[in-house]
């Protein structure tokens, strides 16, 4: 049996790609290893979408590298959005790699590596600018989430041209997949214990314009809701301009669709949206949220800024500090500007200092800790449903949650009290304490 090592990187819509190639693989006589230095084959699926990504991913490479020599490794395979990028430079650099895919090869790669297995070769190959092919079914994956909880990736690419990203370039326009087989892919996970789906694409409120669907996402909402045992559905990477009424009244009406919209936002003032490349105005914007707030009751919020983008003076940050302020969202993620080559932004000349962008990234969290205190101290009292998720990993002792309003990994979790609970079940919870950004709670008998 041959013994395969992955490292994934980046996003959770790699993170699926990663899932994918590991369960084609696994049907092909290898053995998934978590020891690297054991793995006769190393795989990298790699990010390449901002500097600081960029980077992470080179020393993953460099790291698996080294067991060329230091372990079992024959052979090292990279992939992903940096591959796609940077393939020449990579493999000019980081000459132990034998094979380079980009995001358009994934279903290859299995027959890449027997056809290498069969001439016993060494020569490094090259093979992003193969013809495209993509998995046609998503059933195969090996989850490499806990078993209660799974992303669900409905289409790829994105026909958006904000400014500031790359991702158009990496992955192409956006393609929705059928509805059919992600109604398949999500029944064949909820027979096996999956209670929740993370919908996720590069912007899921575009899902099914390219299939010529009528509130396409809505209608899958539809479809996904009347799956046995599966108990939430959440939507992530919602684009402000297409957050539809009738998205916003179902998201209200569904008893499955968690209370919760991820739609990064990236800046509010007009001048900036612009200069981003964005499709809203700050007053289309607020109109967005205020229909969500009104129609939706309890509505979580997350969004996510970019400060230190090229132009942004002192006011036009201190706007949207206010924004943040007067808005109150449940969850926010900032990023100070990265300056990627390929982007149009790349051209731009008015340039803010890394330390200012920075610096505003850090007083704009430091609002939002604040927001979130206040918003979980509100929560003291209240009888909530709670995914449990068992020990914490760094805390062993400690048994953990979410609320259907907190996202794994990137927002806060609720802290159980002396209850017995098991993995992957949601048991009503009463909110005992909290802190700047969790929750604490015992069972309600």
């Amino acid at each position: 049996m041959k013994k395969l090592g992955m490292v994934s990187l980046g996003c959770p819509k790699n993170a699926v790609d990663t899932e994918l190639v590991l369960g084609d693989l696994l049907g092909d006589g290898y053995e998934i290893t978590s020891n690297q230095e054991e793995a006769g084959v190393i795989i990298v699926n790699t990010c390449g979408f901002i500097e600081a990504s960029k980077k992470e991913s080179i020393d993953a490479i460099l790291e698996m590298a080294a067991l060329k020599t230091e372990g079992q490794c024959k052979k090292l395979v990279v992939t992903g959005c940096l591959s796609e990028r940077y393939s020449d430079e990579l493999l000019k650099e980081i000459p132990e790699i034998d094979h380079i895919l980009g995001v358009n090869q994934y279903p290859q790669l299995k027959q890449i590596l027997k056809d290498t297995d069969a001439r016993k070769g060494n020569e490094s190959a090259n093979h992003v600018h193969d013809s495209a092919e993509y998995f046609e079914s998503y059933m195969n994956r090996v989850l490499t989430t806990p078993f209660y909880s799974a992303y669900l990736k409905i289409g790829e690419g994105c026909s958006n041209k904000c400014a500031f990203c790359i991702i158009p370039k990496i992955r192409g326009r956006f393609r929705s997949r059928s509805p059919e087989s992600i109604i398949a892919e999500a029944e064949h996970f909820a027979q096996r214990g999956v209670k929740e789906f993370n919908l996720i694409s590069q912007d899921t409120t575009m899902y099914g314009v390219d299939l010529k669907m009528k509130d396409g996402l809505v209608q899958l909402l539809k479809s996904l809701s009347r799956i046995d045992g599966l108990e939430w559905l959440r939507l992530f990477y919602c684009y402000p301009t297409f957050i539809s009424s009738e998205l916003i009244e179902y998201i209200a009406s569904g008893e499955k669709v968690c209370k919760y919209v991820d739609v990064p936002l990236q800046h509010t003032h007009d001048f900036m949206l612009k200069r981003m490349k964005r499709q809203e105005t700050e007053k289309e914007v607020r109109k967005m949220i205020d229909e969500l707030r009104s129609k939706v009751s309890g509505i979580a919020l997350r969004t996510t800024f970019i400060t230190g983008f090229p132009g942004e003076t002192d006011e036009h940050f201190r706007h949207l500090l206010e924004f943040v302020r007067e808005t109150e969202f449940d969850h926010l993620g900032v990023f100070a500007y990265s300056h990627e080559e390929g982007t149009t932004a790349y051209d731009y000349e008015d340039l803010v200092p890394a330390e200012i962008a920075v610096a505003r990234r850090d007083e704009l969290m430091s609002l939002q800790q604040e927001i979130c205190r206040k918003k979980n101290e509100e929560r003291v009292g209240e009888v909530l449903p709670v995914l449990i998720e068992g020990s914490d990993p760094e805390e062993e002792y400690l048994v953990t949650g979410r609320l259907a309003t907190q996202a794994p990994e990137i927002d806060g979790q609720v802290i159980i009290e002396e209850s017995e609970v098991e993995s992957g079940q949601i048991v009503p919870m009463l909110i005992t304490a909290s802190t700047d950004y969790d929750l604490v709670a015992r069972r309600v008998e």
